[in-house]
């Protein structure tokens, strides 16, 4: 089933949503960082986005232009704004849908699988990734160079897929944490450290040396 991440600050409502959609099957992250919202969002790796556009030390508007501008991950607007100026400019933003509140959740639910039929109609994404020579292979949990490749644990592949998925752009430490924790694989922060070694070491037997870049008090990137 999908996944679906929700940016909702109203806790009772995000609470209700996610009983919701996890009652529809849909499996389920949610926001509590929202300045961070949209590097969360993409570090999930959802199917669809829920956005609220009233969020606390943010602008939903913002996020959605942020997603959007490094993903084509559909996102549905969420708003008490009800203007037909509201919807233009969700729209314009880069949303793929606009519900009001309040909605029913028939309505709601309409509305998502409406985006999810849509968008699973296009061309299916490819389980391979390529950046700088490096293949991952994402069926396989292979990481192959230059005709040598090497199998990767499940963490090393989450981390070297999220990584390469936001083409060379520094990914913090947090976020790396936080894909890892929302894949029911709880690191810490000296966790992270062992896996991103090993991850080096892995493509190292496929010899790719210096490609994986830390930042110092930033976090990590490709080249």
């Amino acid at each position: 089933m999908a996944k679906v991440y929700v940016i909702e600050d109203d806790e009772a409502l995000r609470a209700e949503l996610v009983r919701l959609l996890a009652r529809e099957g849909y499996e389920v992250e949610e926001c509590h960082d929202f300045p961070r919202a949209a590097e969360l969002a993409l570090a999930a790796v959802p199917d669809l986005v829920l956005l609220d556009l009233t969020l606390p030390g943010t602008d939903g508007q913002l996020v959605c232009r942020e997603i959007r501008s490094a993903s084509s991950v559909p996102v549905i607007v969420l708003t008490s704004r009800v203007t037909e100026v509201d919807e233009v400019l969700a729209m314009g933003m880069g949303a793929d849908d606009f519900v009001t509140k309040p909605y029913s959740s028939r309505i709601l639910l309409a509305h998502i699988e409406a985006v999810l039929r849509r968008t699973r109609g296009q061309v299916a994404p490819s389980s391979i990734i390529e950046r700088g020579g490096v293949r991952l292979d994402l069926s396989r949990s292979q990481v192959s160079h230059d005709g040598r490749q090497t199998e990767l644990t499940k963490n090393e592949l989450r981390i070297l897929a999220l990584l390469m998925r936001r083409g060379g752009a520094v990914v913090s430490r947090e976020a790396l944490m936080y894909e890892l924790w929302e894949s029911d694989a709880f690191v810490d922060d000296n966790t992270l450290t062992v896996n991103v070694n090993r991850l080096r070491a892995a493509l190292e037997r496929v010899g790719v040396t210096g490609w994986l870049v830390t930042h110092r008090g930033q976090g990590y990137s490709v080249r």
